[in-house]
C-alpha cells in the first residue's frame, strides 16, 4: 500500500509463487487506502480505483528492495537512515504465501499495506505492483481503472502536484496498517478475506492544505490461487470499525514530516 514519504526503487515485483509482500488504499467503494473524511469525493474515486491497486501494490512492494526517496543516506552519521518498506536495510522474505487459510490472511494483509502505499500514486511503480498481485486476467482492467482514478484532479485534491509529484518542501504520506484479518469464505483455490485497517493520508509540512489525517476502514478481498500464490480477483472497502478518538494532541506539521522520514514503513504485516 510511498511517494514523497514511502518511495523506493522498483526492483522485482513478481515471479510465480514469489510474491510475499511483507506490508500493505482509501475509503469509499473499495480501494484499500487510508480514507479521509474531508475529501470524501476524491477518496471515493480512489476507493474505486483502490480495489485494483490494493490487489496489486502489496505484492510489488514486498518484493522490492532498496531505499526510498526519504532515505537519509547523505545526512549526518548520527541521524537514522530510513527505508519505507525495509527499515533494517535488508529485503523482506520472498517466500510465496501458503495455500491455506493463514496464507490467504497473510496475503490479504500484505496486499492492503502495499495498495495503501504512496507508490500507488506513481504509475511507473503502480503497474508492476498490479502485475504482481492481481490475477493475470484482471490486470489490464485494474490498470485502466486506476489510471483514470489517479488523475490530475485527484492528485491535486490530496495535496500533490497534478503530475503526482510532491510539492517542494512537503512530505506526502499514504500508509495503511492492518489491525486484524478474518476469513469469511474458504474453498479449494479460493478465499475471501476481510482486513481491518487504519490509514494515514495527507501532505506533511507548513501551510499544508491537506494535512495528514487518520481513518479506519475494512477491506474485503476475494483471492484465487494462481501460479503457486494468492492473487487478487476483486476488492471492496467500507468505513470502520472506528474507535473513539483519544486525547492525543495533534503533532505539528514539522513533527509529522520528521516522523514519516525517520520511521520507515513495513514490508511485513502478518
Amino acid at each position: 500500500m510511498s511517494l514523497g514519504d514511502d518511495h523506493q526503487s522498483s526492483g522485482g515485483y513478481g515471479g510465480s509463487g514469489q510474491t510475499r509482500t511483507r506490508l500493505p488504499d482509501g475509503d469509499g467503494d473499495g480501494y484499500g487506502g487510508p480514507g479521509r473524511g474531508g475529501r470524501s469525493s476524491s477518496r471515493s474515486l480512489v476507493t474505486v480505483v483502490g480495489v485494483v491497486v490494493l490487489l496489486i501494490a502489496a505484492i510489488a512492494f514486498a518484493n522490492r528492495g532498496g531505499d526510498d526517496s526519504a532515505s537519509s543516506d547523505g545526512t549526518a552519521a548520527d541521524k537514522p537512515k530510513t527505508s519505507a518498506t525495509a527499515p533494517s536495510g535488508k529485503q523482506p522474505v520472498r517466500a510465496g504465501f501458503a495455500r491455506d487459510e493463514q496464507g490467504a490472511q497473510s496475503a490479504a494483509a500484505n496486499y492492503a499495506v502495499a495498495l495503501g502505499s504512496a507508490d500507488m500514486f506513481d504509475k511507473a511503480k503502480r503497474d508492476p505492483i498490479l502485475q504482481a498481485i492481481i490475477v493475470p486476467s484482471r490486470v489490464a482492467d485494474f490498470q485502466a481503472t486506476l489510471d483514470k482514478a489517479y488523475g490530475p484532479s485527484f492528485n491535486k485534491n490530496v495535496g500533490l502536484n497534478e503530475d503526482g509529484s510532491t510539492p517542494k518542501g512537503y512530505t506526502f504520506v499514504s500508509r495503511t496498517s492492518p489491525i486484524g484479518t478474518k476469513v469469511t469464505e474458504n474453498s479449494a483455490g479460493h478465499a475471501t478475506v476481510e482486513v481491518w485497517c487504519s490509514g494515514l493520508l495527507g501532505l506533511a509540512g507548513q501551510n499544508s492544505t491537506a494535512p495528514v489525517t487518520n481513518s479506519w476502514f475494512t477491506i474485503t478481498m476475494k483471492l484465487e490461487w494462481v501460479n503457486g500464490d494468492w492473487k487478487i480477483v476483486t476488492h471492496s472497502q467500507k468505513d470502520g470499525p472506528a474507535p473513539i478518538p483519544g486525547d492525543d494532541k495533534a503533532s505539528s506539521a514539522d513533527e509529522m514530516a520528521k516522523a514519516v522520514q525517520e520511521y520507515g514503513g513495513f514490508t511485513y504485516a502478518r
